[in-house]
């Protein structure tokens, strides 16, 4: 099993850019895009609970697990 972070398609479902979520939540941009690509290996428990807080989310809207392929 696998973990997968839904920041990209959140993101697409709400219109936002990545550049608009890192500056409200005055984080780097690059940060943003990497937690959007598929090669997340780890990230800050706190920086998924800030970007749940952005998005008026749940923390499993974000996280969900898949089947290795």
């Amino acid at each position: 099993m696998k973990i997968k972070i839904r920041l990209r398609e959140i993101l697409e479902e709400r219109n936002m850019s990545q550049r608009k979520l890192a500056r409200q939540m005055n984080l780097r941009p690059s940060t943003i895009n990497h937690l959007c690509s598929d090669s997340v290996d780890r990230v800050y428990i706190r920086t998924l609970e800030q970007i749940c807080e952005a998005l008026n989310i749940t923390v499993d809207q974000l996280i969900v697990s898949v089947e290795d392929e």
